[in-house]
């Protein structure tokens, strides 16, 4: 059935990280074919669309984000061919598909990027890439002081044909991943291919991975000097290199080919920028909507929840887009595991412990994640959910060194110091990296890799996740499972306007709104049991004692 043009506004958007979703070949890796066997559970979750991270061919040195070829599967992964049989199933079902686009960088083994290598300065296989001389007497030093979201440069440098040094190339990520240099024509002509090239094949949307950092300014780059380790907010369009004004004539050329089709392809900006700023890359003249990500970091607080729902609701109607909601994705400790650290817990500290330098509360984490869950479905807007959250995983934590992918473990070290001085060459992590929320999922309790594949997966799965496998949940009453799929089936029924209203309570531990519909959402966060007024219960992410909300649990009721 065909969708209409604004079908993605109050969408359910369901993201698969492929390598680890299903594996149908017994290689350890999930691939196309895995996707297409599991249209049935998709289906069974009431999904609007899939969102599929990078498939296309890559060394891997940043799961995937590192792409060689735009335009095609990895063939690790299946063929063009298999991705079009995914994408009927997907739609026989009623599900649109998104595709990750990652404009900013390529793969260092991408045919570009090679060519560049063996050409000279100032060619224009050169030129499609940041490449500059270096600094000092001999070109020794990196043209500027970026420190790259994978430390420690920025800035590698090359060798010539001849085996003497050469320019060097920025990178704001791993150096496998050089910035393309987005004031050139060719680069710009190449995406609008590669975007049509999708749609084409019946690609719906596009997810755009660090929409805001394309553009920069040549002419003070060598004045930079950043720390862009994480996940920084930058902001005030003229910044050297994030966030530019300039960037959302990318966007605008972006849109004139989205509305080429019908319905119009529509895309998502992962943008970290001040609230403000982000909206703009959601304009309906540019990309359409951007991710909100400001609950991905915040403590289960109702005083937080509520600011950030209203804030983010009025810029969303300020630019004529609707808001989007994220508690989960492939880069973010899971939100069952945040909610169940003490308040303050240091992520990156207790990753690197292996989770020992802070107790866990799954009991606890499990509750809250529920309730937040069922808060944000109810939202106006667009809810981005992340695989496994549906099975109320939590992270894992305690992935052994030696299995360890994520290039922030093996780029982000530093010196070991005894008193005061280097030893030798030890080395200090300083982050354990993204890991944790990639384990590959559990589907069948009792096989190999949990039915993920034939044997073992490309990360080590912990034993307790035989517990949390689909076929432990499917059906169960209780289980994380069969609250979401009850969740998204009545939010496909309820979500019918795009409006909210907040209803005065008792507690500031306890919120309440309701929609034009009738439907109201009641989550206790952390107060006492709380009366619930009069109304048909749709559903409550845990049992309702007495007519009162207990602390820790949304309800949903119908006035």
């Amino acid at each position: 059935m065909k969708k209409s043009a604004d079908w993605w506004r109050q969408a359910a958007i369901y993201q698969i990280y492929p390598r680890s979703f299903k594996d149908s070949d017994g290689d350890g890796l999930g691939d196309i074919k895995g996707i297409t066997s599991k249209v049935d559970y998709l289906k069974s979750l009431s999904l609007d669309a899939v969102w599929l991270s990078p498939f296309y061919p890559s060394a891997l040195a940043d799961g995937g984000y590192d792409v060689a070829d735009y335009r095609n599967v990895d063939p690790r992964l299946g063929t063009l061919k298999d991705f079009d049989k995914m994408v009927k199933a997907l739609h026989d079902a009623d599900i649109s598909v998104f595709v990750d686009i990652v404009p900013n960088h390529s793969s260092d083994q991408h045919a570009w990027f090679q060519e560049a290598l063996k050409s000279p300065s100032g060619s224009k296989a050169r030129d499609r890439y940041i490449f500059r001389d270096g600094r000092g007497k001999n070109g020794e030093l990196p043209p500027s002081d970026e420190i790259s979201h994978f430390a420690p440069s920025a800035w590698t440098r090359t060798k010539n044909p001849d085996g003497t040094p050469g320019q060097w190339y920025m990178h704001l990520f791993a150096p496998e991943q050089p910035d393309f240099n987005w004031d050139n024509r060719e680069v710009q002509l190449d995406f609008l291919k590669t975007l049509r090239f999708w749609a084409d094949r019946g690609v719906d949307g596009f997810r755009v991975d660090v929409a805001h950092a394309l553009k920069k300014d040549f002419k003070r780059l060598h004045i930079a000097k950043k720390n862009m380790s994480g996940f920084e907010i930058v902001q005030n369009g003229t910044d050297i290199l994030f966030d530019r004004n300039d960037v959302h004539e990318i966007y605008r050329e972006w849109r004139k080919v989205f509305n080429e089709y019908d319905p119009p392809r529509v895309a998502v900006a992962e943008a970290y920028v001040q609230a403000k700023r982000r909206m703009l890359y959601a304009r309906p003249d540019e990309l359409g909507q951007a991710f909100n990500f400001d609950l991905l970091g915040a403590d289960f607080d109702a005083a937080k929840f509520k600011k950030t729902i209203t804030d983010n609701l009025r810029l969303a109607k300020s630019e004529g887009s609707s808001s989007t909601w994220v508690l989960d994705n492939h880069d973010r400790v899971r939100h069952a595991t945040r909610y169940g650290l003490p308040k303050g817990t240091n992520l990156i500290q207790w990753l690197l412990s292996d989770g020992k330098s802070a107790k866990l509360d799954r009991k606890l984490g499990a509750a809250r994640a529920n309730a937040a869950t069922m808060l944000l479905l109810s939202l106006p807007g667009c809810t981005y959910l992340y695989q496994g959250e549906e099975l109320g995983l939590f992270e894992v934590e305690d992935i052994p060194q030696q299995d360890l992918q994520d290039p922030t473990w093996f780029r982000n070290v530093v010196p070991q110091m005894v008193k005061g001085k280097v030893s030798g060459l030890a080395l200090i992590h300083t982050e354990k990296g993204r890991d944790g929320c990639r384990v590959p999922l559990p589907w069948e309790s009792r096989k190999k890799s949990f039915g993920f594949g034939k044997e073992k997966s490309h990360l080590p799965q912990p034993e307790w996740f035989k517990d949390f496998a689909v076929d432990r949940q499917d059906g169960v009453k209780g289980s994380t499972l069969t609250l979401y799929r009850s969740a998204l089936a009545l939010r496909k029924q309820l979500q019918t306007s795009e409006e909210l209203r907040w209803i005065a309570t008792s507690s500031n531990q306890v919120l309440h709104f309701t929609r034009p519909n009738g439907w109201q959402c009641i989550t206790n966060f952390n107060g006492k049991p709380y009366k619930l007024p009069k109304g048909e219960i749709l559903l409550s992410s845990a049992p309702i004692v007495a007519g009162k909300l207990p602390a820790n649990t949304t309800v949903w009721l119908k006035a």
